[in-house]
Order: structure tokens, then C-alpha cells, then sequence
């Protein structure tokens, strides 16, 4: 660093050097000029009335008015030059000061506020020595995969990092490379799939829909896998199909689960209802719906059920700022505004939520890891370990 100061201060001071000529003032000019031009003026009139008097003749009389005009003139071009040149020496020293005050400032507030004493840090050097910087490590990895683009293993780690920092095209390119090189398995084929949905607005387009057919044959049991393809019967308008899947998942998930509330939430949507048993109400946190609103949202018509559906979601949102310890209700929030389509308002009460439930809790987590199967963005500090995969369907 201070190699850089010395380069700064040796071209100020090679600034200063082109700048000195255009500093000088110009030549001085004679304090008589005025007088010189008030003796010539005497001399017309003088002229004039030697004239009128008969004692010179006109055409002597022309000579000298010639003679006395030149000189009045060679005065009045002294001053005229004499104004240019002041106001090229007041540019010059703008000019010097822009070159130099600049430079000169800029130095000496980085020698107060930066930090020129400690040692360079070239990117080689950092590179390897990423320590727990996520930029870096990510930098790391593909400056190897740069090198040796046929490593499957490189792509296989990138993916999920490119899916957590919304960088989904990335993140699409790692999982088709990794599959490529790797081969198929459950993880690789899902994260595809939830890359493309997530590139998608939550539309689960064909590719996903392939990708999440091929995972399913390989885990049967993958509630993550099952969930998106009953979502893409229900976004196909197939809504008996669609809840006979839903329904199914339902059934096959844990009591507790925090995927359990959104699975209910479809099948409601999709013109089921749901029992006790799915979504019992013991010791349901403040806030939630009963067992009884559900079935009166199921009884509905189509064209009232997503009214009101908003409605409850509406009603939780404002329970929840008057008691917001309540983890379960954060999540069906965050859920219920995805559900209905609105991503500002879910990434909002994902990180309203993180502001009661730290992520470095168990219940934080548990919003954090929701947030990442959402593709939500936060805007709390986490880190990227902050939620564990048991969160995830």
C-alpha cells in the first residue's frame, strides 16, 4: 500500500511541475499606459485648436491626427491584452487547484479513514484461505470448475449454493452438469426441479414436472417430491387428481410436520376438507385457524373459498402482530401468503418472524430453512447454515 501512496504523491507532484507554467502571470504591464492615452486625447484637442486658429494646415493638420490616433490605439491594445492575460492566470490557478487540491484531499482522507498500513490481500491469497467467506468459497469453486469443467462433484456442491443465493440460472446450469457427470439421484433430480419452479413464479413446468417424476422413482417416500407433483396436477386444473395427492401426502406425514399446514391448505383448495386427525387443534398456538374454519372454507363455492382464505390469512397477519411469539403461526403465515401468490408479502413475514425467532434457534431455523425451500429472499442476517434440512418436505 504504501507503494500506492508513493505513486500518488510522485504524480502530484508531476502535476504540480506541468502545472507551474500555466501558473505565471503575464507580462507586467506599464502603470503610464492610462496616462500615455490622457496625454494623446490632449494632444487631438490641442490639434484641433491650432487648427482653428490658423496655425497649421489641414493637411499638416491630417498627418498629425494620423500619427496621434496610431499611438492612442497601441495604448488601448497594451490594456486589452493586459485583461486577457489576467484572465487566463485567474483559469490557470483553477485549473491548478482542480490538479492539485483533488489528489491532495483524497490522500489525506484515506490516510485517516482507510487503512494503508495493512498488508495486500491479492485474490490468490484469499482464494486460498476462504475461511467461512461464502463469496469466496463459491469464487474458489469455479475458478476449478473454469479449469476442469467435467467435475461432477464441483457441480454437485455449487447447485444448492446457486439455488440459496437466487441465482437460478446458475443454479439450473450446476444441477444439469452435475447430473450429467454424476449421474441421476433424488437430491440432484428434486433440486432441479425446485430450481425451475422457483425460476418459474412457482409454476411447475414440464422440465420440473420430469425432473420430479424421475425423483420419485427413486425415493418414493420424498414428501418434497410428492408435494410438487400434486401442485402440478392442481396448477393443471386436474383438482380431483390433485387432492387424491395431497390427501395421500397427508396421510404419510409425521403429526407436527411444518409442511403439514400447507398440504391441508391445498387440500382445501382443491375442494377436499380436512379431518381432526390430519390437523388436530390441541394445542394449537393463538392465532391459527380451527378445525371448524377449515371444513366451512372446504363447503364453500370456488369463487368464495379463496376470499376467504384471504380473510384468515388476513386475520392471522394482525393476531400475529399483537402476539407474535408464536413460531406455528409465523410458518402457516409465510406459507398461506405463497399459497396465494403473494411472494413480497411472504418474504415480509418471513423476516418479521426471523425479528421474534433468531435463526440461531431452533424455531429461527425452522423459518429460515422455509424461506430457502421458497426461494424467499432475507434480509435478516443468517448464515447459511443457520437451517438444517429436517425443515425442508
Amino acid at each position: 500500500m504504501l507503494l500506492w501512496i508513493t505513486f500518488a504523491c510522485l504524480t502530484a507532484a508531476v502535476a504540480a511541475l506541468l502545472i507551474l507554467p500555466l501558473a505565471r502571470g503575464a507580462e507586467p504591464v506599464a502603470d503610464s499606459a492610462e496616462g500615455e492615452a490622457a496625454v494623446y486625447r490632449d494632444q487631438l484637442r490641442e490639434l484641433e485648436r491650432d487648427k482653428g486658429l490658423g496655425l497649421i494646415g489641414d493637411e499638416e493638420a491630417e498627418y498629425a491626427r494620423a500619427e496621434i490616433g496610431r499611438r492612442l490605439i497601441a495604448t488601448a491594445d497594451k490594456d486589452a491584452k493586459a485583461e486577457t492575460a489576467s484572465v487566463k492566470r485567474r483559469g490557470s490557478l483553477a485549473v491548478m487547484g482542480v490538479t492539485l487540491v483533488v489528489p491532495a484531499v483524497g490522500l489525506c482522507l484515506y490516510l485517516a479513514l482507510g487503512s494503508p498500513w495493512l498488508p495486500a490481500q491479492p485474490l490468490a491469497a484469499r482464494l486460498e484461505n476462504p475461511g467461512n467467506n461464502i463469496e469466496l468459497l463459491v469464487a474458489k469453486a469455479e475458478r476449478h470448475l473454469a479449469q476442469n469443467p467435467q467435475d461432477g462433484a464441483g457441480w454437485d456442491l455449487l447447485a444448492p449454493i446457486y439455488f440459496r443465493t437466487q441465482r437460478l440460472g446458475d443454479a439450473e446450469m450446476a444441477y444439469r452438469n452435475a447430473i450429467r457427470f454424476l449421474g441421476d439421484s433424488p437430491e440432484r433430480l428434486a433440486g432441479l426441479g425446485e430450481t425451475l419452479v422457483a425460476a418459474n413464479d412457482g409454476i411447475v413446468i414440464e422440465d420440473a414436472r420430469t425432473a420430479f417424476e424421475a425423483a420419485i422413482k427413486l425415493r418414493p417416500d420424498d414428501a418434497r417430491v410428492r408435494f410438487y407433483l400434486a401442485l402440478a396436477l392442481e396448477q393443471a386444473g386436474k383438482n380431483d387428481e390433485a387432492r387424491v395427492a395431497f390427501e395421500a401426502l397427508a396421510r404419510d406425514t409425521p403429526p407436527g410436520a411444518p409442511w403439514l399446514a400447507l398440504v391441508n391448505e391445498h387440500i382445501v383448495k382443491t375442494g377436499g376438507t380436512v379431518s381432526a386427525n390430519d390437523d388436530t387443534g390441541a394445542g394449537r398456538p393463538p392465532g391459527n385457524p380451527t378445525d371448524e374454519d377449515v371444513a366451512a372454507i372446504g363447503s364453500m363455492a370456488a369463487s368464495d373459498r379463496q376470499a376467504a382464505i384471504r380473510g384468515m390469512v388476513d386475520t392471522l397477519a394482525a393476531r400475529l402482530e399483537e402476539e407474535p411469539n408464536n413460531i406455528e403461526g409465523w410458518l402457516r403465515l409465510v406459507r398461506s401468503y405463497a399459497v396465494l401468490g403473494d411472494r413480497q408479502k411472504a418474504a415480509e413475514a418471513l423476516n418479521t418472524g426471523l425479528k421474534t425467532f433468531p435463526a440461531s434457534g431452533n424455531e429461527g431455523r425452522q423459518l429460515v430453512a422455509l424461506g430457502q425451500e421458497m426461494g424467499l429472499s432475507l434480509t435478516n442476517s443468517v448464515g447459511d447454515n443457520a437451517a438444517g434440512e429436517g425443515a425442508k418436505p
